[in-house]
């Protein structure tokens, strides 16, 4: 073999080498571009379709909260209202808790010094004709029932006042001379008072009231009476609306 031909030989080599190099390197690189990045990691295939499915759904939003319990409603209370009393009027009174006799009709009926009291009559006017029955004993007493309602014998206005108590009607036990300006004047439906200087009695439901006894004279303590008296000089009061 010649210098020549070696020496044609040795050239062939490195061109050959080049070939080969560059067709690797072509090669590996539509290699990688088919399933791997720059970096040789692995590409995953991609399209809208398969991110739209493969995306995780939405859970819907669970939110506490609290349920506030339904409270009872309340009856209202009643507000507490003081009664305004007065001379004329009072909104309650003291029942009798002993015998309560009653006659038919409107007019009272007196047997055996023991007052009936008429069935038509309001319960405040059987009451107080009732309490008066309770007196029909007692003795006449100087200012008696005007200290106390309640009190072991009475004058002329202190058994008035006795009735009107417990008719509703009274507050605190009158003289005569205050009977004189008490109420409206004239004469009731139910209860008539009769005033002077020094004495005072009253009609209810047709029975006379009085502590003098016209027939035997003399103070004689609160009883029931049929017949009537003289008015002459008396002021004729009645409790506003009886």
């Amino acid at each position: 073999m010649s210098a020549a031909t070696v020496r044609f030989q040795w050239c062939l080599v490195p061109l050959v080498a080049a070939f080969f190099v560059c067709a690797g390197t072509a090669h590996a690189q539509e290699r990688t571009s088919g399933g791997r990045g720059s970096f040789g990691v692995p590409l995953q295939p991609f399209s809208l379709r398969e991110t739209a499915d493969a995306s995780p759904r939405a859970e819907p939003i669970r939110v506490a909260y609290y349920a506030p319990r339904s409270q009872p409603v309340l009856a209202p209370r009643a507000e507490s209202v003081e009664d305004k009393d007065d001379l004329e009027t009072t909104n309650a009174f003291p029942e009798i808790n002993l015998n309560r006799p009653v006659v038919a009709g409107y007019r009272a009926t007196l047997r055996n010094g023991i007052a009936y009291a008429p069935s038509r009559a309001p319960d405040n006017i059987k009451n107080a004709i009732w309490a008066v029955n309770t007196l029909r004993r007692k003795p006449y007493v100087w200012g008696g029932g005007h200290g106390s309602f309640n009190d072991y014998g009475y004058d002329c206005s202190g058994a008035v006042s006795f009735a009107l108590h417990y008719a509703g009607l009274l507050d605190v036990p009158l003289p005569s001379n205050d009977f004189r300006r008490y109420g409206k004047r004239g004469r009731g439906r139910w209860i008539t008072i009769y005033s002077r200087n020094g004495h005072t009695f009253t009609i209810i439901a047709g029975l006379r009231l009085d502590t003098t006894d016209l027939r035997d004279g003399g103070d004689v303590g609160p009883r029931w009476y049929a017949d009537g008296r003289d008015t002459s000089g008396f002021d004729a009061r009645h409790p506003a609306g009886w």
